[in-house]
């Protein structure tokens, strides 16, 4: 009952403040002059304890000393990565979202440092909440976007997209639940549609095991949201971890699974399998005892698989993977040493992948089948002993009769899925799927070309779980020769250049026996002595007009220089002699004249310093850093006449690799620093332009940013490829199931690593200019941009494909979009497409925010119909 004795309310009384703390003041007060002197004195650690005091003490002042403490606490945070205190890192983080939680900015700082150190699904969860409470902060949404891309691989969209994939795992998973396989296992469940699927069928009991943390609530949400929450229990954890009765109660009727990759065991499919029949299956069906009902034996789908491979000739693989070029920039390469891509079946470095991945219908120039398919390999996922067995098999070797003439290049890879006895799924090149081709380079030193009559000597295994195929050897009349044979650099090798004739068998008799010579039927005496380069490093040293372009710009420069010497008189370097782009020089450089000095800060691999040094006069240096790479700049400058001392490691000399952009010395400043302004993906470095404005400041009067300045161009286009890799497409549900609203969180409006020349697309307009950066003029540039485009065709524009001119100076410049760029394109793809008529005008709106460019599209028709497209981040971290 209410209390009787409580007094009649009066009126409201004012409340008291709180009493004045003067000790706590003067505290406060001491704090934070504290705070701000460390600050000054760029002592960040003792600063964000004193900034952590104040707050803590007075959280009036948050308001005031917001800016500062995100300051101190970004400063204090690089200093403790580098010195690789990371606990002490994410606890500071904590701290101050104890003080700000809703601060966006360190929220999304925060996140930046988990997705560096590999924390991916704890990133994503702080974009996404900096996003939530700033839903336009532009930082937030590349990250997000950027982390999308990790989570959520693009080919889910593909799988979901991939109506007869889903549907036969349908059928599959439906006839073995209704034939009395009433237990159920998703392994990697991702959206859980294959969970699902066994639930509708009438499953009793379905569990699932998802190891991303990311895709596991997504598998929930759809779950629940599809009505079937509590009748199938999801786990967040591996398979192999998976224990009976702990985390399921029973041993199940029937494992689904697709963890399978384009080489079909690369996602671990064997060790799950061995795992699942030794601890979570029932015993398969046994021949002895046929009477067992299904409901008492295990089984798997998919049943089994069957891999088929073809040996091809493909130039675009080729410059991925070796060195095809001879020169590059007015260097010699045969002094480099082999020089190979980090994807190898060779046995002699665990380090190398065995293979990666394409799509074969997508490379540019194409390629040339150089043998019949082949039968690789038979697996059969329902037999335990087979797959502990395969690990253990002898190698196999097959002979393959050569079909066609060319340079073998690779062995191309894929496999038929079979669900079950009647139903499967092909990954071939020539299917319409979801799915890409295993890539097996072909790592030799030279060139060799086959031709019909000839047999390729491939050996097949199974090691560490991975499917491996290396092509070993040729059998022409009756003798073997090994391709791995030629050690010798003296020997002849054939290297025709990346842009040259890729069919070399047209003077197949010179070639042959040029070959031939060179391999030799004895074995090698010892390992063989290469240096590893990423398939971007590789490609972009096969990378000819680049390189030449660069070697032109780079002269030109070094003249002008030289003639604004000559005339400030013999004390600024008058006579000082300028080597002849054809004759590098020999010796030491002369001391007399100061030298130019030129940076080079390109990621990983770079000549371009190189290219530099051999111009004569030139003090260069390379931000190279590993030290294998380091050696082969050396033997490349030994071997084209380069002094030593003309070619430095900045790396080497600069204590905080942060401050790369930075005075060769104390008196000096740099006469070309070469900027990378383009990542492989076709996207713009970010803070390019922050380093832009930085690099202006340490050059010297006449010298030069290298590029000068870039020019983005883009076009309307109309390509379902890209609709059906950004989202789920369609109003219907997938299989009768929600899934796209969930999964489409994920979707990111710019693709990247695209192949434009060869995607499936219709061009609705011409290219069309979109926006400069100009590196050397902060005037020149802009923030935001309006184009018209005038459509050339009818059709629905659904996205905005782009790529870049890059401009070393005003006559040279190079294309991101050629044959023998080693770029890719980019794409923004619109949300909803846009009708357009033959003659509309469609008016693009470009922004540039940091090194971020978004882009709108708009269309006004008769009827006022507008079409738009979102912001797009157009750089990657």
């Amino acid at each position: 009952m209410p209390n009787a004795s409580t007094r009649p309310k009066r009126g409201r009384r004012n409340r008291r403040l709180p009493r004045e703390d003067p000790a706590r003041n003067e505290l406060v007060s001491r704090s934070l002059e504290s705070a701000q002197q460390c600050l000054f004195n760029q002592d960040y650690g003792t600063a964000f304890v004193h900034y952590l005091l104040v707050l803590n003490l007075a959280p009036v002042l948050k308001d005031f000393a917001s800016e500062s403490f995100r300051f101190t606490l970004f400063k204090w945070a690089d200093e403790l990565d580098s010195l690789g205190r990371i606990q002490d890192l994410f606890d500071c983080y904590e701290q101050a979202l104890e003080l700000f939680p809703t601060d966006e900015v360190i929220i999304n700082s925060m996140g930046e440092h988990l997705f560096r150190m590999g924390f991916r699904d704890e990133a994503a969860g702080h974009f996404h909440k900096a996003l939530k409470l700033k839903p336009d902060y532009p930082e937030a949404k590349e990250n997000f976007y950027r982390v999308a891309n990790w989570l959520v691989e693009r080919w889910h969209f593909l799988m979901l997209n991939d109506r007869r994939r889903n549907h036969k795992y349908q059928q599959a998973i439906q006839k073995a639940v209704e034939g009395g396989c009433n237990t159920v296992l998703d392994i990697g469940t991702g959206t859980g549609i294959l969970g699902m699927c066994a639930k509708k069928a009438g499953a009793a009991e379905v569990y699932a095991c998802e190891l991303s943390k990311t895709m596991y609530e997504l598998a929930c949400e759809v779950v629940t949201a599809n009505g079937m929450n509590g009748r199938i229990k999801i786990l967040h954890m591996k398979s192999l971890e998976m224990e009976v009765p702990k985390d399921i109660p029973k041993r199940v009727s029937l494992v689904v699974t697709e963890t399978v990759d384009a080489g079909l065991f690369g996602e671990g499919i064997i060790e799950s399998l061995i795992h699942a029949w030794n601890h979570l299956l029932l015993p398969p069906q046994s021949t002895q005892d046929p009477s067992r009902p299904p409901s008492q034996t295990g089984r798997v789908i998919p049943a089994g698989a069957t891999v088929f491979g073809m040996a091809v000739q493909c130039l675009e693989i080729r410059r991925h993977h070796r060195l095809c070029v001879s020169e590059v920039g007015g260097l010699a390469t045969a002094a480099a040493g082999e020089l190979h891509s980090p994807v190898s079946c060779s046995s002699e470095d665990d380090s190398t992948e065995p293979y990666t991945t394409e799509r074969l219908s997508r490379l540019p120039g194409g390629y040339t089948p150089l043998t019949e398919p082949f039968n690789a390999l038979d697996i059969d996922f329902n037999n335990v002993q087979e797959l502990e067995g395969l690990c253990s098999r002898e190698v196999s070797r097959v002979r393959l009769p050569v079909t066609g003439e060319g340079l073998l290049d690779a062995l191309a890879v894929w496999f038929q899925l079979h669900l079950d006895q009647e139903s499967s799924l092909s990954t071939g090149p020539k299917e319409d799927t979801c799915w890409e081709q295993a890539i097996y380079p072909v790592q030799t030193p030279h060139n060799f070309p086959l031709r019909p009559g000839d047999e390729l000597i491939v050996e097949i295994s199974c090691r560490d779980a991975y499917l491996r195929l290396c092509s070993v050897a040729v059998a022409r009349d009756g003798q073997e020769y090994r391709l791995d044979d030629c050690l010798d650099p003296d020997k002849p090798r054939n290297n025709p250049g990346p842009s040259g004739n890729p069919n070399p068998s047209l003077n197949a008799e010179a070639e042959l026996c040029s070959a031939l010579a060179c391999l030799g039927t004895e074995q090698s005496s010892g390992p063989r002595d290469y240096t590893m380069l990423e398939c971007a490093e590789m490609a972009l040293l096969n990378n000819q007009p680049y390189h030449d372009s660069f070697h032109r710009a780079l002269a030109k420069l070094i003249i002008n220089l030289k003639d604004a010497r000559s005339v400030q008189g013999p004390s600024q370097g008058q006579g000082l002699e300028v080597m002849p782009l054809t004759d590098p020089p020999s010796g030491p450089m002369d001391p007399g004249p100061d030298p130019f000095y030129v940076l080079d800060v390109s990621e990983g691999f770079s000549v371009l310093s190189l290219i530099a040094a051999s111009q004569g006069q030139v003090k260069a240096y390379s931000s190279v850093e590993k030290a294998q790479h380091q050696a082969v700049l050396r033997r490349l400058a030994r071997a084209n006449g380069v002094p030593e001392e003309a070619l430095e490691f900045w790396l080497n000399q600069v204590e905080d690799e942060q401050a790369v952009l930075q005075r060769p010395s104390r008196e000096k400043l740099w006469s070309a620093i070469i900027l990378d302004c383009v990542e492989t993906c076709g996207l713009v470095r970010q803070k390019l332009m922050e380093k832009a404005t930085l690099a202006r400041c340490l050059l010297e009067d006449g010298g030069q940013i290298f590029p000068e300045r870039i020019v983005l161009y883009g076009m309307l286009v109309e390509s379902d490829t890209l609709l059906l890799e950004s989202a789920v497409q369609g109003q219907e549900p997938t299989l009768g199931f929600n899934i796209a609203p969930f999964i489409n969180q994920f979707t990111v409006p710019v693709h990247v690593f695209l192949d434009l020349s060869t995607l499936q697309c219709r061009h609705l307009s011409d290219s069309v200019e979109l926006f400069i950066l100009d590196l050397m003029n902060t005037n020149a540039n802009y923030t935001n941009r309006d184009v018209k485009v005038q459509a050339s065709a009818s059709g629905r524009v659904t996205a905005v494909p782009f790529w870049y001119q890059i401009h070393l100076n005003e006559e040279i410049s190079v294309s991101t979009f050629n044959q023998d760029s080693h770029w890719k394109q980019a794409a923004v793809v619109l949300h909803q497409p846009l009708a357009v008529r033959e003659g509309d005008w469609v008016q693009l709106a470009v922004t540039l925010q940091k090194s971020s460019i978004s882009i709108s599209a708009s269309i006004e028709e008769e009827a006022g119909e507008t079409g738009t497209v979102d912001s797009v981040r157009e750089s990657a971290q």
